[in-house]
């Protein structure tokens, strides 16, 4: 995201006071209005529609200026909670080192060197996440590389639920989830780029523990302050001027899913923190219904024989695989409120597209100036889908508002004002595998002046059938901004001419395609170019077009068959009559490279001596070819010239 200078920022600053003003004083006119209607009472109830829900919402007006965030809902909260052993203001906290009103985290070196990418690179280890690569921005002192779990900063009332289930967990897995929290509390983005499925709801635990100590910090010092103005008023005694508590909206977490069915296990793990007696969870039996399967449908998926399909394709598409969602979350001290308006509530749970949506219809991202912690989860998953979407609400966080949605400016923290949001906020990526787009995220995207932590793993060779011959060719390409014609000009000049000579490899040959503008490029070749019959199997294909394309390439009335990633992805069929397979690209996956080479063994009586395979590659597909041959072997191929 571009940062705006300083003189826009001002300019965009000044008008939204100037909105906010006008605003005020035509409310004040309205108030006067309504106060002369015979019976018109400034309190008076009236139904408005919600934002995100179409059942009316009942509101109070009043002629009282904006309350501060934090008090509307919020009555049963006290601003003297008891059940935090971390006091505010402790300069031993990260949270307030980070995001508190007085941070010092931002400088204009550490700005600069954050939008140019100058990032003073270390590695060091840390417990069961095994290597991680630390950058800070250079000419910067960071804070402490780990923060110490053994130190108390989480608060009582959210770390006892959690410590009662922790100990039922294994070893391993309970040292895990410190190790990641001690990474959370450091504030730092953290990436975590290989999420095994064992661990990945053990993980959501974590993060939302994380998540929640960031709100309640965040809502008890608003309330203290809200405490500190009352008392300096009924006392006649000028207003503090240390009440610097707050963004431009509410929202401060945003958690980015896939699919509705993550929505579930993220609320559970959210809740998980939340029991009750302690915690009410409202509209619960709502949510399940709408996040859930319609009633009377079978989850196929989930209902059948273990094995049947690969456990990582049941864990992403059981349930409900809707892309478009969002839901509002309000957290007080003795409630989780789910479906609250987004300029209400605490955390915003969505899908890029359901998200984008939203801010098209209503012409406006404002609910998302002041998110403080982003996680996105399921990275490998949203590259399966429209990447655009994901980029375009990247683009819209931390932007200045454009209303001020009756905002006391001077309740909102001076970085905010200054435009420096995005370079504190916090963002934490769960993926199973990195991806070219992925890493390119991490590095142009994230600008936490804190640093950010990407976990670093070696990958051992995928295990696929003995016997069969893989042959990996690699193209010379100079430029990732060629990579994409120089492998169509090799592929179409000299892999496809070869494979044609070939009576026997010429037929049931399956091309597999990872990018989904290549796929498109090399069908439309296919169509006009070779006078071979050809079938397709991508993402748009209907259950007809894939029924027939794989009875006609089993039969043999098709000599080839084009597969995309993405419909391997999402439909993960198993494909027979294969016996010649060429890898136009490795696949992001590495499982689907093991299950192609083990599709042409369905077939009875075949041999591996009876298998080819073609792998085509150059040296910006090195995140691939580590995956599918193992790092030590995919560096030894990507030197090969």
């Amino acid at each position: 995201m571009a940062i705006e200078d300083a003189n826009s920022v001002t300019t965009r600053l000044l008008t939204l006071l100037n909105v906010s003003a006008t605003k005020k004083k035509k409310r004040k006119a309205s108030f006067e209005k309504l106060e002369s209607r015979p019976g018109g009472r400034l309190n008076k109830r009236h139904a408005v529609p919600s934002t995100d829900t179409e059942q009316p919402a009942e509101v109070q007006i009043s002629d009282e200026p904006a309350a501060a965030e934090g008090t509307n809902d919020d009555r049963d909260d006290t601003a003297a909670e008891q059940d935090d052993n971390v006091e505010d203001g402790d300069i031993q906290d990260p949270y307030e080192q980070h995001f508190g009103a007085k941070s010092v985290l931002v400088t204009e070196k550490s700005k600069h060197a954050a939008d140019q990418r100058a990032w003073t690179t270390s590695r060091e280890r840390h417990g069961r996440l095994g290597n991680l690569v630390l950058s800070i921005p250079e000419d910067s002192t960071p804070l402490a590389p780990i923060v110490d779990t053994k130190r108390v900063l989480i608060s009582d009332k959210l770390k006892q639920p959690f410590s009662e289930r922790q100990a039922k967990l294994p070893r391993e897995i309970m040292e895990l989830q410190n190790d990641m929290l001690s990474l959370l509390l450091s504030q730092r983005d953290v990436y975590f780029t290989r999420t095994p499925l064992d661990v990945h709801q053990n993980l959501r635990e974590i993060i939302t523990l994380h998540a929640l100590n960031h709100i309640t910090k965040k809502r008890r010092r608003i309330l203290k302050n809200n405490e500190r103005l009352t008392h300096a008023s009924k006392a006649g005694n000028p207003a503090p001027e240390d009440v610097q508590d707050q963004g431009f909206t509410r929202p401060s977490v945003l958690i980015l899913l896939p699919f509705r069915s993550f929505g579930i296990k993220w609320v559970s793990a959210l809740t998980s923190h939340t029991p009750s007696p302690s915690y009410q969870v409202e509209n619960r039996a709502r949510f399940y219904t709408e996040y859930g399967l319609p009633p009377g449908a079978l989850d196929k998926l989930a209902n059948e024989e273990p094995g049947t399909h690969p456990r990582d394709h049941v864990d992403m598409f059981s349930g409900n695989a809707d892309d478009a969602f969002r839901l509002g979350v309000k957290i007080t001290r003795k409630s989780v409120k789910l479906f609250a308006d987004f300029y209400g509530c605490d955390l915003i749970m969505a899908s890029p597209l359901g998200l984008r949506m939203s801010i098209e219809k209503e012409k406006s991202s404002d609910f998302l100036s002041s998110i403080e912690v982003l996680v996105v989860d399921q990275v490998d998953a949203l590259t399966m889908q429209n990447w655009e979407h994901l980029q375009y609400i990247f683009d819209r966080l931390n932007r200045l508002p454009i209303e001020s949605h009756d905002v006391d400016f001077s309740r909102i923290k001076p970085w905010y004002l200054d435009g420096n949001s995005a370079y504190l906020r916090q963002s934490i990526l769960l993926s199973a595998y990195e991806t070219p787009e992925i890493r390119a995220l991490f590095n142009a995207s994230l600008k936490n002046v804190a640093g950010k932590l990407r976990t670093e793993r070696r990958w051992s060779p995928v295990q696929v059938p003995e016997g069969i011959d893989q042959n990996f060719i690699q193209f010379d390409c100079a430029s990732p901004t060629a990579e994409a014609d120089k492998r169509f000009d090799y592929f179409t000049t000299q892999l496809l001419p070869a494979i044609l000579k070939s009576a026997v490899q010429s037929a049931n040959t399956v091309i597999f395609i990872p990018s989904s503008f290549d796929f498109i490029r090399v069908q439309n070749y296919f169509r006009k170019n070779i006078g071979v019959s050809f079938a397709v199997l991508s993402e748009y294909s209907s259950n007809q077009d894939i029924s027939r394309a794989r009875q006609a390439f089993f039969s043999g009335k098709k000599a080839f068959l084009l597969v995309s990633e993405r419909f391997h992805f999402f439909r993960r069929y198993k494909i027979r009559g294969i016996r010649n397979l060429i890898f136009y690209g490795p696949p992001d996956h590495p499982q689907f490279y093991t299950e192609f080479l083990s599709y042409p063994f369905l077939d009875d009586e075949v041999e591996a001596s009876d298998v080819t395979c073609r792998v085509l590659y150059s040296k910006y597909d090195w995140l691939r070819m580590e995956r599918i041959a193992g790092t030590d072997a995919a560096a030894e191929l990507i030197k090969r010239s």
